[in-house]
């Protein structure tokens, strides 16, 4: 019990049961199915799949900043200062509370740094506006936390650099001014989603560097969203892997590279280029593609595309996280048993939903 106690205290934001529904012309799509991860303070979590699984969605919806067409459910449990322990969910999108929390509790650094940025308005402009709503209204002073900030990410001749438009900026220099905006509060969470897309090698790695010096600095927690493995190994404490909307596998880094269980994960670290191989050496690469969340038959949802798949079983149950190591849960009926009762003429392992 004191347990449980202290690692509640210790979790800054738990997310339970999370669903996002988009209303289109066929009917109601599920693209976030169910997620459940929590993120304790000073970790970085990461957040892995392919593209088109949820993850940006679900990190949307933690802010509540989805398309008007999706509609969330479930519970996301943040410690927020002045509203304590809050379901951000029950929270209006446009009320107070909630703008209390985004921003200023809970940043984001979005994709694209060509296009996160209004074309209109200066740097210095934009960064500004979080300090002036959440800081102070003193503009003298909002400029001067702004500019410590931009030198802080390690943007030079700041001074000058705030007046400066977008455009007068490279895309690695957008990419520290778009995390500069996202630090200027001094956020409990920041969330970094595929924050260096588009960047080339050598400045993907001092943007990574910058934010793990500035997670020392500011004591903060990171949900860091990526489908780069190498990313994830240098960046991450744990990882949750995510397919088709659900979190199939979640464990510590180590864990997830080290002893792999479900295969989807094993398919996304075997698709590595790895040190040492032939050249002629073809890469792993995952049968099929990601079914459309719409209507999904019963089953797993990487039934038609798992080797290790059990007719009669795999596609006749849902699987669910299953505790099978310390901190490590993997949602697959070939790893942890099958739900029927007795033994599994598939597989041969015992049965039962705990199995």
């Amino acid at each position: 019990m004191m347990e449980n106690e202290a690692r509640q205290n210790d979790t800054i934001i738990q997310v339970k049961d999370l669903k996002v529904n988009i209303k289109t012309d066929d009917g109601i799509l599920t693209a976030v199915r169910g997620v459940d991860f929590e993120i304790r303070k000073g970790e970085t979590l990461g957040l892995v799949g392919e593209s088109g699984c949820g993850k940006s969605l679900t990190s949307k919806a933690i802010l509540g900043i989805n398309d008007k067409k999706c509609s969330a459910e479930g519970e996301i449990i943040f410690d927020a200062d002045g509203l304590g322990r809050t379901d951000l969910l029950k929270l209006k999108p446009r009320g107070d509370e909630i703008r209390s929390v985004r921003g200023k509790q809970i940043s984001m650094i979005f994709q694209e740094p060509m296009v996160a940025f209004s074309p209109m308005y200066t740097i210095g402009n934009q960064i500004n506006e979080a300090t002036l709503l959440h800081i102070t209204k003193d503009k003298k002073k909002s400029k001067e936390i702004s500019l410590g900030v931009m030198k802080k990410v390690g943007i030079a001749n700041a001074e000058k650099r705030y007046d400066q438009y977008p455009h007068e900026f490279s895309g690695g220099m957008l990419q520290r001014a778009l995390i500069a905006m996202a630090l200027v509060c001094n956020p409990k969470l920041l969330i970094a989603d595929e924050p260096t897309t588009a960047l080339d090698v050598t400045i993907q790695a001092q943007i990574l560097e910058l934010m793990k010096e500035l997670q020392k600095d500011f004591g903060m927690s990171i949900l860091f969203i990526t489908h780069d493995l190498g990313t994830v190994a240098r960046m991450c404490d744990r990882v949750a892997v995510m397919y088709l909307g659900r979190i199939v596998e979640s464990a510590t880094a180590l864990e997830i590279f080290k002893n792999p269980q479900h295969p989807y994960t094993k398919g996304l670290i075997g698709s590595v280029h790895k040190i040492g191989t032939k050249n002629q050496e073809k890469l792993f690469s995952i049968e099929g593609t990601v079914p459309l969340a719409l209507n999904l038959p019963a089953g797993c949802g990487f039934y038609e595309r798992c080797t290790q798949r059990i007719e009669g079983v795999c596609n006749a149950y849902d699987p669910t996280l299953v505790q099978v190591g310390q901190d490590h849960q993997v949602a697959c009926f070939a790893c942890t048993g099958c739900p029927k009762d007795g033994a599994c003429s598939g597989c041969g392992k015992e049965g039962g939903k705990d199995a």
